[in-house]
């Protein structure tokens, strides 16, 4: 059983690091980086959780593919309790569904959740925005250079656009200096962050959203809080649209959504 997370005698703690520091999780995850317990993270099931829910992000595991327990706790070089614990915490974000007697597999992809989770990102995002513009410091903008930086070295790949987007994000909720809207933001960011790797995915799209956040920056920068807030709820609602237009050209491999609600985006 692994001893990650507990304060044993240093050599077991040094036996149970490098194992998990030659584990890579499934064959599948092999390009990501050896996993190796963080030592300012709370628990070690939350960072499981985080680099399982990364590679659903991905789609490195495929919507309504069964997670193999044996399999993801060998990989990671933990007990099945530790890795059933990272798997809740995934279902109560909405990632997995943990059936009994069958285990846990990946939620599909719905139509109806990609609208309601942007209608909820429009706004949480506006108010973030708001704020960041609100209580600007000089400060403030050496993080927003960087973060700008970092998504137009992003433009000509869709998965690194996407997390340089998702850390732009978590930047201005952090900037808003408001921790419970920062938290609810984060709440479902991987749950959310399927849906926007889809909208993100043409380049065209990506250089839409690239010259939005440069003009947001801008807006927070003047302290301008309507106008950050309007082009954080533009942006949200553009990737709503282009999400939904990626999701109908998926049919009818991924999502569990009626046909009669139409594949149309709103705007």
């Amino acid at each position: 059983m692994s001893t990650f997370g507990q304060p044993p005698a240093k050599t077991r703690s040094q036996r149970t690091t490098n194992r998990a520091r030659q584990a890579a999780p499934r064959g599948d995850l092999r390009a990501a980086s050896t996993f190796t317990p963080a030592s300012l993270t709370p628990t070690l099931p939350l960072q499981i959780a985080e680099r399982i829910g990364e590679a659903v992000i991905d789609e490195r595991f495929a919507p309504g593919e069964r997670l193999k327990e044996v399999d993801l706790a060998g990989a990671f070089g933990v007990s099945r309790t530790t890795l059933r614990e990272a798997l809740r915490i995934l279902e109560s974000r909405g990632i997995v569904r943990i059936l009994p007697q069958r285990g846990a597999q990946v939620t599909q992809l719905s139509r109806r959740e990609l609208e309601n989770l942007f209608e909820i990102r429009a706004v949480l995002l506006g108010l973030s925005a708001r704020d960041a513009a609100r209580h600007h410091e000089t400060g403030d903008r050496s993080l927003l250079d960087a973060r700008i930086a970092a998504l137009r070295a992003a433009r000509d790949d869709a998965k690194a656009y996407a997390r340089a987007s998702a850390e732009m994000v978590d930047s201005i909720a952090r900037l808003s200096r408001n921790d419970q809207l920062a938290q609810m933001l984060a709440d479902f960011a991987q749950r959310i962050g399927r849906y926007t790797r889809l909208g993100l995915a043409s380049r065209e799209r990506r250089a839409q959203s690239y010259g939005n956040w440069r003009r947001l920056m801008t807006a927070i920068a003047a302290r301008d809080e309507q106008v950050a807030e309007d082009i954080s709820r533009q942006l949200a609602l553009e990737n709503r649209d282009a999400a939904l237009v990626a999701m109908a050209g998926r049919r009818p491999a991924g999502s569990q959504e009626p046909k009669g609600r139409g594949s149309q985006a709103r705007r």
